[in-house]
Protein backbone atom coordinates (compact mmCIF):
# COMPACT_ATOMS: atom_id res chain seq x y z
CA UNK A 1 0.00 0.00 0.00
CA UNK A 2 1.19 3.47 -0.80
CA UNK A 3 1.41 5.86 2.11
CA UNK A 4 1.66 9.52 2.94
CA UNK A 5 3.59 10.54 6.02
CA UNK A 6 4.84 13.44 8.05
CA UNK A 7 6.72 14.08 11.28
CA UNK A 8 6.91 16.94 13.76
CA UNK A 9 8.92 17.46 16.94
CA UNK A 10 8.60 20.30 19.45
CA UNK A 11 10.51 20.99 22.69
CA UNK A 12 7.25 21.77 24.51
CA UNK A 13 6.77 24.61 26.98
CA UNK A 14 9.10 23.59 29.83
CA UNK A 15 12.20 21.88 28.45
CA UNK A 16 14.91 24.10 26.97
CA UNK A 17 16.32 21.25 24.86
CA UNK A 18 14.56 18.76 22.61
CA UNK A 19 15.86 15.27 23.40
CA UNK A 20 13.49 13.56 20.95
CA UNK A 21 14.48 12.47 17.45
CA UNK A 22 12.63 10.90 14.53
CA UNK A 23 13.18 9.62 11.00
CA UNK A 24 10.74 9.76 8.08
CA UNK A 25 13.22 10.40 5.29
CA UNK A 26 13.06 7.02 3.57
CA UNK A 27 11.60 8.05 0.17
CA UNK A 28 9.72 4.77 -0.26
CA UNK A 29 8.16 4.88 3.19
CA UNK A 30 9.73 1.57 4.22
CA UNK A 31 10.32 2.44 7.87
CA UNK A 32 9.67 5.15 10.45
CA UNK A 33 11.40 5.88 13.77
CA UNK A 34 10.67 7.89 16.91
CA UNK A 35 13.12 8.04 19.84
CA UNK A 36 12.94 9.87 23.17
CA UNK A 37 16.27 10.37 24.93
CA UNK A 38 17.04 10.72 28.62
CA UNK A 39 20.04 11.33 30.84
CA UNK A 40 20.64 15.07 30.91
CA UNK A 41 20.39 17.55 28.08
CA UNK A 42 23.48 16.47 26.13
CA UNK A 43 23.07 12.80 26.97
CA UNK A 44 19.42 12.52 25.99
CA UNK A 45 19.94 14.34 22.72
CA UNK A 46 22.90 12.17 21.84
CA UNK A 47 21.23 8.90 22.80
CA UNK A 48 18.15 9.51 20.64
CA UNK A 49 20.31 10.75 17.75
CA UNK A 50 22.56 7.68 17.90
CA UNK A 51 19.61 5.32 18.09
CA UNK A 52 17.80 6.88 15.15
CA UNK A 53 20.95 6.94 13.02
CA UNK A 54 22.10 3.41 13.85
CA UNK A 55 18.65 1.88 13.27
CA UNK A 56 18.35 3.72 9.98
CA UNK A 57 21.82 2.64 8.87
CA UNK A 58 21.25 -1.02 9.74
CA UNK A 59 17.88 -1.20 8.00
CA UNK A 60 19.21 0.49 4.87
CA UNK A 61 22.36 -1.62 4.78
CA UNK A 62 20.60 -4.96 5.22
CA UNK A 63 17.26 -4.34 3.52
CA UNK A 64 17.93 -6.67 0.59
CA UNK A 65 19.58 -9.39 2.67
CA UNK A 66 18.00 -12.76 3.39
CA UNK A 67 17.58 -11.75 7.03
CA UNK A 68 13.96 -12.01 8.16
CA UNK A 69 12.13 -8.77 8.90
CA UNK A 70 11.82 -9.73 12.57
CA UNK A 71 15.54 -10.35 12.83
CA UNK A 72 16.29 -7.18 10.87
CA UNK A 73 14.40 -5.06 13.39
CA UNK A 74 15.79 -6.78 16.46
CA UNK A 75 19.38 -6.53 15.23
CA UNK A 76 18.89 -2.85 14.33
CA UNK A 77 17.89 -2.17 17.94
CA UNK A 78 20.78 -4.22 19.32
CA UNK A 79 23.24 -2.36 17.08
CA UNK A 80 21.83 0.94 18.34
CA UNK A 81 22.15 -0.24 21.93
CA UNK A 82 25.78 -1.20 21.37
CA UNK A 83 26.55 2.16 19.76
CA UNK A 84 25.09 4.02 22.74
CA UNK A 85 27.13 1.87 25.15
CA UNK A 86 30.29 2.62 23.18
CA UNK A 87 29.54 6.35 23.32
CA UNK A 88 28.98 6.08 27.08
CA UNK A 89 32.41 4.48 27.45
CA UNK A 90 34.05 7.27 25.43
CA UNK A 91 32.18 10.03 27.26
CA UNK A 92 31.74 9.23 30.98
CA UNK A 93 29.71 12.41 31.43
CA UNK A 94 26.99 10.67 29.40
CA UNK A 95 27.27 7.33 31.19
CA UNK A 96 23.63 7.25 32.28
CA UNK A 97 22.08 8.31 28.97
CA UNK A 98 19.51 6.14 27.25
CA UNK A 99 16.56 6.36 24.92
CA UNK A 100 13.22 4.83 24.11
CA UNK A 101 12.45 3.93 20.49
CA UNK A 102 9.55 2.75 18.36
CA UNK A 103 9.97 1.65 14.74
CA UNK A 104 7.49 0.62 12.07
CA UNK A 105 8.84 -1.50 9.21
CA UNK A 106 6.98 -2.30 5.97
CA UNK A 107 8.82 -5.06 4.08
CA UNK A 108 7.89 -8.04 1.93
CA UNK A 109 4.15 -7.42 2.35
CA UNK A 110 4.65 -7.45 6.13
CA UNK A 111 3.98 -4.70 8.65
CA UNK A 112 5.94 -4.99 11.89
CA UNK A 113 6.88 -2.80 14.78
CA UNK A 114 9.62 -2.93 17.38
CA UNK A 115 9.80 -0.81 20.49
CA UNK A 116 11.52 -0.28 23.78
CA UNK A 117 10.40 2.04 26.56
CA UNK A 118 7.26 4.16 26.43
CA UNK A 119 7.29 5.66 22.94
CA UNK A 120 4.18 4.24 21.33
CA UNK A 121 2.59 3.02 18.12
CA UNK A 122 -1.13 3.55 17.58
CA UNK A 123 -3.34 2.46 14.69
CA UNK A 124 -6.51 4.35 13.79
CA UNK A 125 -9.03 2.22 11.88
CA UNK A 126 -12.28 3.99 11.19
CA UNK A 127 -13.26 5.60 14.47
CA UNK A 128 -11.26 3.22 16.67
CA UNK A 129 -7.79 3.97 17.99
CA UNK A 130 -5.74 0.97 19.17
CA UNK A 131 -2.43 1.11 21.01
CA UNK A 132 -0.27 -1.52 19.30
CA UNK A 133 2.73 -1.36 21.63
CA UNK A 134 2.79 -2.03 25.36
CA UNK A 135 4.82 0.41 27.45
CA UNK A 136 7.91 -0.89 29.21
CA UNK A 137 7.17 0.99 32.43
CA UNK A 138 6.49 0.22 36.06
CA UNK A 139 2.90 1.48 35.80
CA UNK A 140 2.14 -0.55 32.66
CA UNK A 141 3.19 -3.71 34.47
CA UNK A 142 1.20 -2.73 37.55
CA UNK A 143 -1.89 -2.16 35.39
CA UNK A 144 -1.43 -5.54 33.71
CA UNK A 145 -1.28 -7.20 37.14
CA UNK A 146 -4.39 -5.31 38.24
CA UNK A 147 -2.57 -3.40 40.98
CA UNK A 148 -3.58 0.04 39.67
CA UNK A 149 -6.21 1.41 37.29
CA UNK A 150 -5.59 3.35 34.08
CA UNK A 151 -6.74 6.55 35.81
CA UNK A 152 -4.29 5.93 38.65
CA UNK A 153 -1.51 5.21 36.14
CA UNK A 154 -1.92 8.62 34.47
CA UNK A 155 -1.00 10.45 37.69
CA UNK A 156 1.19 7.86 39.43
CA UNK A 157 4.55 9.28 40.61
CA UNK A 158 6.34 6.27 39.06
CA UNK A 159 4.69 6.58 35.64
CA UNK A 160 7.96 7.62 34.01
CA UNK A 161 10.03 4.75 35.45
CA UNK A 162 11.13 2.59 32.51
CA UNK A 163 11.77 -1.12 32.76
CA UNK A 164 13.65 -1.15 29.42
CA UNK A 165 15.49 1.32 27.24
CA UNK A 166 18.39 1.49 24.80
CA UNK A 167 21.73 2.18 26.43
CA UNK A 168 21.79 -0.69 28.94
CA UNK A 169 24.23 -3.59 29.23
CA UNK A 170 21.50 -6.07 30.13
CA UNK A 171 19.47 -5.62 26.92
CA UNK A 172 19.26 -9.03 25.27
CA UNK A 173 15.86 -9.09 23.58
CA UNK A 174 13.69 -6.59 21.74
CA UNK A 175 9.90 -6.72 21.42
CA UNK A 176 9.06 -7.21 17.73
CA UNK A 177 5.48 -7.85 16.64
CA UNK A 178 3.50 -8.03 13.41
CA UNK A 179 0.32 -6.02 13.03
CA UNK A 180 -2.20 -5.87 10.22
CA UNK A 181 -2.84 -2.91 7.95
CA UNK A 182 -5.85 -2.10 5.82
CA UNK A 183 -6.46 0.67 3.28
CA UNK A 184 -7.54 3.86 5.10
CA UNK A 185 -5.63 2.92 8.30
CA UNK A 186 -3.50 5.58 9.94
CA UNK A 187 -0.48 4.99 12.13
CA UNK A 188 0.81 7.30 14.84
CA UNK A 189 4.28 6.91 16.33
CA UNK A 190 4.85 9.26 19.25
CA UNK A 191 6.94 10.06 22.30
CA UNK A 192 5.37 10.24 25.74
CA UNK A 193 5.32 14.03 25.54
CA UNK A 194 2.10 13.54 23.57
CA UNK A 195 0.50 10.75 25.59
CA UNK A 196 1.38 12.32 28.93
CA UNK A 197 -0.79 15.31 28.04
CA UNK A 198 -3.54 13.84 25.85
CA UNK A 199 -5.75 10.82 26.60
CA UNK A 200 -6.41 8.42 23.75
CA UNK A 201 -9.87 9.79 22.91
CA UNK A 202 -8.45 13.26 22.23
CA UNK A 203 -5.65 11.80 20.11
CA UNK A 204 -8.22 9.81 18.14
CA UNK A 205 -10.38 12.88 17.64
CA UNK A 206 -7.60 14.80 15.92
CA UNK A 207 -6.58 11.85 13.75
CA UNK A 208 -10.19 11.20 12.68
CA UNK A 209 -11.25 14.73 11.90
CA UNK A 210 -8.10 16.15 10.30
CA UNK A 211 -7.28 14.21 7.14
CA UNK A 212 -4.11 16.02 6.05
CA UNK A 213 -1.15 14.42 7.84
CA UNK A 214 0.78 17.65 8.36
CA UNK A 215 -2.26 19.44 9.81
CA UNK A 216 -3.05 16.51 12.08
CA UNK A 217 0.54 16.45 13.36
CA UNK A 218 0.46 20.17 14.09
CA UNK A 219 -2.91 19.86 15.83
CA UNK A 220 -1.67 17.05 18.07
CA UNK A 221 1.48 18.94 19.07
CA UNK A 222 -0.47 22.14 19.71
CA UNK A 223 -3.05 20.25 21.79
CA UNK A 224 -0.31 18.67 23.92
CA UNK A 225 1.14 22.13 24.53
CA UNK A 226 -2.30 23.50 25.37
CA UNK A 227 -2.60 20.77 28.02
CA UNK A 228 0.74 21.62 29.62
CA UNK A 229 3.54 20.77 27.18
CA UNK A 230 5.74 19.58 30.02
CA UNK A 231 7.95 17.36 27.86
CA UNK A 232 9.28 17.22 24.33
CA UNK A 233 6.56 16.18 21.88
CA UNK A 234 7.19 14.14 18.74
CA UNK A 235 4.64 12.65 16.35
CA UNK A 236 4.96 10.72 13.09
CA UNK A 237 1.75 10.07 11.15
CA UNK A 238 1.53 7.53 8.32
CA UNK A 239 -1.69 7.48 6.29
CA UNK A 240 -2.64 4.70 3.91
CA UNK A 241 -5.73 6.40 2.50
CA UNK A 242 -3.82 8.25 -0.21
CA UNK A 243 -5.47 11.59 0.44
CA UNK A 244 -3.90 14.87 1.50
CA UNK A 245 -6.94 17.11 1.47
CA UNK A 246 -9.08 17.75 4.51
CA UNK A 247 -9.60 20.12 7.36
Amino acid sequence: MKSLFTGLSDPGLVRAVNQDDYHIDDPEGRFFIVADGMGGHAGGQEASRIATQEIQNYLNGNWKSSESSESLLENAFLKANQAILQDQARHPERADMGTTAVVVLLRDEQSLCAHIGDSRLYRLRGAKLNQITEDHTWVARAMKLGDITSDQARVHPWRHVLSKCLGREDLRQVDVQPFDLQPSDRLLLCSDGLTEELPDHLIAGHLKTIRACDRAATALVDAAKDHGGRDNITVVIVAFDGGTDGT
